[in-house]
């Protein structure tokens, strides 16, 4: 019997990004990367446990925009074009690299490209939410949802609809791949603000995660601080980040994926090698990327890098399991002598940490769950739901509005370089919700140009523009997007008024931002906002 229980959280999101009208672009590649690096790798070490009977459970969140482009038929065929590539890539480093000593980490390379094409494409029909769905099935995984386009709630529930809409969407689009309704919602940045849990209970939703002052602020002080879920009053439950765990995955300078031995994201040979060598496997332009093929370790805090050592990397990934796992024991042998419960220690994280920030990451996950199995008998996996499953009563409290965010409020945000945007989204947010009260019996063409109207905002709301403004990465791609969708959103909407649709213009649309195909408009509409009960 378990002393205690650790839940482990990944957060799978990438914004929504397709391209049909050109034939490269280059943002596309952020899904191709987390495919190769994060998604397939994360699959193949689950297929391991699964293999080896390790009861495992996990938590992983997938964002509506990253489902939608996982199936996309478009993306995938273009996402295979990348890996065939990438292998032809890998194959001449092979040869290249021959009598060096980047050759065995050269050959590594090569293997793995050919396991991950054939994980894609043979085990999951290019279909990655196969996995999940199977994982799931087996009682391995809890996949839970994310909103809609991973807008900021707080900053949005100016219109409450806005929000009704980011949860609606997302729990349809959930259950029509999954074939159930989500038992859990990731809030996006882990964003809360009171009235947020309505919706979701509106909508089924028994769960969602805060940062740890979102529970240690609530309104009254919480008994078992982050090591327990309390409930809002409207009876969804909130569980709490635990900074210890967290920090020691997460943080680069105090945690396992700075370590020396691993693997250097910041030195790759599409920036490495000559020119004329790499160009047919980086942006036709000529533009320098990444190409997933680094051959150094981060060896030490200068710019001198050593050569890296796979078999070294994973020695080193095996210990800090271990290492995770002691932590975890004595965290919960204190806690247990405080609480007249099992404590749950919530390690939440965004997903694209494991494999491609730190290379190692999915071997990391996948040594710590066995040892969990064969090593302990203080440490438990488990997944909110279970927990709440197994305990019911929990203290009723209100949470403190709080994101993950820096300093832990909304100011990456709504700050200096993206506070110009919320004007824009709360004025079409109010327009939309007009429209559809103004047409609530709408069919045929303007039932068209309602629904593209509805994925045009819901595109504009993405938190990623916001946030790419704030950190000053790619921000011409984050403000263009912004300005296009809320231009795209405008123009519907005169179209609409004066009834006089371009279907030319909105076909072109629908089928570039074609998220959402089944979108309901009645979470739009303040009177009868259409909302289905969940059960179960």
């Amino acid at each position: 019997m378990a002393k205690g229980y650790l839940c482990f959280v990944l957060h799978a999101h990438l914004p929504f990004v397709r391209h049909p009208e050109h034939e490269y672009f280059l943002e596309e590649r952020w899904l191709y990367e987390a495919i190769t690096e994060t998604y397939v790798p994360l699959i193949e070490a689950f297929d391991e446990l699964v293999e080896e009977n390790i009861p495992f459970r996990l938590t992983f969140s997938v964002s509506p925009p990253l489902m939608t482009m996982l199936t996309d038929g478009l993306l995938q065929e273009r996402y295979l074009r990348h890996l065939h590539k990438l292998i032809e890539l890998a194959e001449k480093e092979v040869e290249r690299t021959r009598g060096t000593e980047f050759h065995a980490t050269a050959q590594m390379y090569r293997d793995r490209f050919h396991r991950i094409r054939y994980i894609f494409t043979d085990k999951y029909q290019r279909n990655i939410l196969n996995a999940l769905r199977k994982f799931q099935d087996l009682g391995r995984l809890e996949v839970i949802t994310c909103a809609g386009t991973h807008g900021f709630l707080p900053l949005l529930m100016h219109q409450p609809e806005a929000v009704r809409a980011q949860v609606g969407v997302a729990v349809d689009l959930y259950a029509k791949h999954f074939g159930r309704k989500p038992q859990g919602i990731w809030l996006p940045e882990c964003a809360y603000t009171h009235g947020i849990d309505n919706i979701l209970k509106e909508f089924g939703i028994k769960y969602f995660f805060t940062d740890t002052h979102g529970v240690l602020f609530a309104s009254h002080r919480p008994k078992y601080g982050i090591f327990a879920p309390i409930f809002c009053p409207s009876g969804v439950a909130v569980f709490g980040r635990d900074v210890e765990s967290s920090k020691q995955v997460w943080s680069s300078n105090e945690g396992y994926p700075g370590d020396f031995d691993y693997r250097e994201y910041y030195r790759d040979i599409g920036h490495d090698l000559e020119y004329g060598y790499v160009s047919p496997y980086i942006h036709p332009d000529g533009i320098r990327v990444n190409t997933g093929i680094k051959y150094f370790r981060i060896t030490g805090k200068t710019h001198h890098k050593e050569p890296y050592r796979w078999e070294y990397a994973l020695r080193k990934a095996d210990m800090h399991a271990g290492n995770f796992m002691f932590n975890r024991e004595h965290q919960i042998r204190h806690l247990c002598s405080l609480m007249d419960r099992e404590p749950i220690i919530v390690a939440p994280y965004d997903a694209e940490l494991f494999g491609h920030w730190w290379f190692e990451g999915p071997d990391w996950l996948k040594f710590l769950l066995r040892k969990i199995y064969y090593d302990t008998d203080i440490v438990e996996t488990i997944t909110p739901y279970d927990y709440l499953q197994k305990y019911p009563c929990n203290q009723v409290a209100r949470p403190c509005p709080s994101t993950w965010g820096n300093k832990g409020y909304n100011e990456v945000w709504l700050s200096r370089e993206n506070d110009w945007i919320y004007r824009h989204l709360h004025i079409a947010a109010m327009k939309m919700v007009e429209l559809v009260e103004q047409n609530p019996f709408a069919g045929g063409l303007k039932h068209r140009a309602l629904k593209q109207a509805a994925r045009e905002l819901l595109l504009a709301q993405s938190s990623d523009w916001a946030f790419i403004m704030y950190t000053g990465t790619m921000v011409d791609y984050a403000v263009r997007r912004t300005k296009q969708h809320i231009h795209n959103f405008l123009r519907l909407y005169e179209q609409i008024k004066n009834n006089c649709i371009d279907e030319g213009a909105l076909r072109e649309l629908e089928y570039r931002n074609n998220i959402f195909p089944d979108l309901n408009l009645s979470y739009y509409n303040k009177i009868n906002p259409g909302i289905y009960k969940a059960t179960g």
